[in-house]
């Protein structure tokens, strides 16, 4: 399991009431990554928050954390 994949988890696990429900599931590109972050339905809306000022601000932390090691990660969250 990559650093990201745990990271985000850690920050998913962190936001939702169900952190037992949380999956992140990682699909490799050749020069992107896509993190796919699951939640229960309920705890949708605490990971995305207001606006979407939650998830913009998770997609920052993953993108300044993939500079440094010069890979693109993009965050998806799916019902």
């Amino acid at each position: 399991m990559s650093a990201m994949k745990d990271l985000l988890e850690e920050i998913a696990k962190a936001l939702v009431d169900h952190p037992e429900e949380v999956q992140v599931s990682e699909v490799e590109g050749e020069q992107t990554t896509v993190l796919e972050l699951r939640v229960q339905n309920d705890d949708l809306g605490k990971v995305i928050g207001r606006q979407g000022r939650t998830a913009r601000a998770i997609r920052t932390l993953l993108s300044a954390a993939g500079m440094k090691i010069h890979k693109r990660f993009v965050l998806e969250i799916l019902e």
